[in-house]
């Protein structure tokens, strides 16, 4: 899997299923004599043998291709092991176009382990759809994978959930292929509904940084996956919706998704961005008025409130959530008295149920027409010039066909 990217250097990703060395050699597509090797990684069991290598010999604007090396051997893939690191176009050129695809809600069949019945889990065609978009970056917006009951209380159990999806054939060639970033919902997180309370939270994020490679994880010293990552001209923000999260049904407990410290860093940090588009990943729906299941107006609306308004107050421009969780797809727009709108763009599901009622949600913000109640993935285009940038959104079918699409211009 090819993690981050950014300009002097990327983070290779691989899974072995024993003791292994691993590393990876990379070389300059254009300048295929030189090669570069990056530091050998010793993989071990508590780990789920996973290796984190650093390809820290990049330079900016250049096509990159790799291969994986374990215990000294080449091991060639059947598919693209290529990537682009980012350009240095400050003060140089106009922003680079780039591609984000979005999605959430990726469940992989295991028949010992399922629930009795029909599968939970499609077929895997949108995968390889979705890698013949070629993203640049993939944004997964949580329930990744699906912990289930054998898995929730042992770090074995985890370890073995994850290897089970990432072993799925479909899915390697996007791996390999764009950059994969990630935020967790309840499912990889631990069981249904879980919040700051679940008692193996420690074990589920030590696992998910195991099998991600983000930037970070935490900010102001902080655990959980609260993140910040630029690309080209763009801001995101990787926000946590469960490790700090209070009791969804306590109604005498404090009222949080973020907790106070994630809130006042998120708060401050989209004030200070400068990015024309600043891209906020959370779990569930965020801007929905539909008060049902888990979106943050059914279950911390005061949160909620304090957030929009202090994006009014602040008169901050070109925010847009990207969020998952609800097994449909579906655009939210709001114009505040400010005059800015804020968007909230809702990509679920790609493997798991289909939510076939969703369009029946009753949100009043949903922007007629977006509401998809089939598997589907979304491709967030940007493009133009740095003070004319445009964000073009387009929702696929299991195909790739395009079901929806729609654009924004920048401070629009």
């Amino acid at each position: 899997m090819l993690g981050y990217v950014d300009m002097k250097e990327a983070r290779l990703w691989a899974q072995t299923n024993a003791p292994a060395m691993v590393e990876f050699d990379y070389w300059e597509i254009e300048n295929p004599k030189e090669t570069f090797r990056t530091a050998s990684v010793q993989t071990k069991a508590s780990d789920g043998y996973t290796a984190h290598c650093i390809a820290d010999r990049l330079e900016p604007g250049r096509s990159y291709e790799y291969r994986l090396r374990i215990n000294g051997h080449e091991v060639p893939r059947p598919y693209p092991t290529t990537f682009k690191s980012q350009a240095l176009w400050q003060w140089r050129t106009d922003p680079p176009a780039f591609t984000l695809a979005i999605g959430s809600c990726m469940y992989v069949n295991e028949e010992a382990y399922d629930r009795p019945g029909k599968p939970y889990g499609s077929d895997y065609q949108i995968l390889t759809s979705l890698a013949a978009q070629k993203p640049d970056v993939m944004l997964w917006l949580g329930d990744n994978t699906y912990l289930r009951e054998p898995d929730w209380y042992t770090r074995g159990g985890m370890i073995h959930r994850y290897t089970h999806t990432r072993s799925l054939p479909e899915l390697q060639p996007l791996l390999a292929s764009a950059g994969n970033i990630a935020v967790w919902d309840d499912h990889d997180y631990g069981p249904n509904d879980s919040d700051g309370t679940w008692v193996h939270k420690e074990t589920a994020w030590d696992i998910f940084r195991s099998f991600w490679d983000n930037p970070v994880y935490g900010v102001n010293g902080q655990k959980g996956v609260t993140g910040f990552m630029q690309y080209a001209d763009v801001d995101f923000f990787l926000l946590d919706d469960r490790y700090f999260r209070t009791p969804n049904d306590c109604e005498s407990c404090p009222r949080t998704m973020l907790g106070r410290p994630q809130l006042e860093w998120f708060k401050g940090a989209l004030a200070a961005g400068r990015a024309p588009f600043k891209i906020v990943a959370l779990g569930g729906q965020f801007l929905s008025t539909a008060a049902e299941h888990e979106t943050y107006t059914n279950l911390f609306p005061a949160e909620r409130d304090s957030i929009l308004a202090f994006i009014e107050r602040e008169n901050i421009k070109g925010v847009v959530f990207v969020t998952g969780d609800r097994h449909f797809s579906e655009l939210s727009a709001l114009k505040n008295s400010a005059g800015n709108m804020v968007y909230d763009i809702t990509s679920s599901s790609l493997t798991a149920g289909v939510n076939t009622k969703g369009g029946d949600s009753p949100n009043t913000l949903r922007v007629p027409g977006s509401a998809t109640t089939q598997h589907n993935f979304t491709l967030l285009k940007f493009s133009g010039p740095r003070k004319d940038r445009q964000l073009d959104i387009s929702i696929h079918d299991v195909n790739g066909k395009v079901l929806w699409n729609y654009s924004i211009k920048q401070g629009g």
